[in-house]
C-alpha cells in the first residue's frame, strides 16, 4: 500500500483544513518544495500536491508551486484544485505531474470527462469527496444532489488511474479512517481507490492495508505527519510489509 503524503498549498503556504473549511486553518510551512523534498528524502513513494485556492475559486492559483515540485523533486505526483479545462490538465502534464485529479467538473460533465480520458488516460484520476453520501465540489463547500454510489458506477470502464476517496467529515479529524465506507466502495467497483480522511496513527494504516487485497492502492496521510503522530518513514516500512 502506498503512502502518499499530502501538500496542500493555500496562498502559496502547506496547510491543513479542518473538515475542509478555508476558516480553519493550520499553517505548516511557507514553502512547499522545502515539504516536498523532505517527505522525499523520508522515502515517500509519491506525493499529493492539491491547490487548496483553486479547488475553491475554480482557478489554479498555485500551478507553478506544484510544477515547482513536480520538476524538482524524483518522486511522481499527483495534483489536483481548480482543474476545469484540457489546457489545465496539459499544463500540469507538461510540467512534470504525474497524475491530475479532476473533481468539480467531471461530477456534472461528463462530455469533458471523456475528452480527458480519451487524450490522458491513465494519467487521470478523480477525486470522490463524499458528505453524508453525497458527492462534494468547490473545494467541498458546496454538496451536490449526486449520491457517490451512482457516480461511481458511472466511472466503470473508463479506464481511470484510481479514485480518491475522502469522506470529508473526517478530513484533519485524526479519528481514523472510514474503514467500512471505503470497504463498500471497493466492493461496488473495479477502480483502484485511494483513501483520505482521518488517519492518525499506525494502526489506522494497518487496518486500511487489510483492504488492499478488495483494491485499495493506497491512502493519504496529512495532518498526523506534520503533527508528529505518524512518523512518515516507519508509516513506508509497515505499508510496504517490512515491519
Amino acid at each position: 500500500m502506498i503512502i502518499f503524503p499530502a501538500i496542500d498549498i493555500k496562498d502559496g503556504k502547506v496547510v491543513r483544513l479542518f473538515q475542509g473549511k478555508f476558516d480553519e486553518v493550520t499553517e505548516y510551512s511557507g514553502d512547499p518544495l522545502v515539504v516536498a523534498q523532505k517527505w522525499q528524502q523520508q522515502g515517500a513513494q509519491w506525493l499529493h500536491v492539491v491547490d487548496l485556492d483553486g479547488a475553491r475559486t475554480g482557478t489554479m492559483q498555485n500551478r507553478d508551486a506544484i510544477i515547482e515540485i513536480a520538476k524538482k523533486v524524483s518522486v511522481p505526483i499527483q495534483a489536483g484544485g481548480g482543474i476545469r479545462s484540457r489546457e489545465d490538465v496539459q499544463r500540469l502534464i507538461d510540467g512534470g505531474v504525474k497524475r491530475v485529479i479532476l473533481g468539480t467538473r467531471v461530477i456534472s460533465d461528463r462530455e469533458f470527462l471523456l475528452g480527458v480520458l480519451g487524450l490522458w488516460k491513465k494519467k487521470i484520476a478523480i477525486s470522490l469527496d463524499c458528505s453524508q453520501g453525497f458527492v462534494a465540489r468547490h473545494g467541498w463547500t458546496e454538496s451536490s444532489n449526486v449520491r457517490a454510489v451512482d457516480f461511481v458506477k458511472g466511472l466503470e470502464g473508463l479506464n481511470i488511474a484510481c479514485l480518491i476517496y475522502t469522506d470529508i467529515a473526517r478530513d484533519g479529524m485524526l479519528t481514523g479512517p472510514d474503514v467500512l465506507g471505503l470497504r463498500g466502495l471497493l466492493s461496488m467497483t473495479n477502480i483502484p481507490i485511494i483513501a483520505s480522511g482521518g488517519v492518525a496513527s499506525i494502526e489506522d494504516l494497518r487496518k486500511l492495508m487489510d483492504l488492499e487485497p478488495e483494491g485499495l492502492l493506497g491512502v493519504i496521510v496529512g495532518k498526523a505527519i506534520y503533527e508528529g503522530r505518524v512518523n512518515l518513514e516507519e508509516a513506508i516500512r509497515v505499508c510496504l510489509r517490512k515491519e
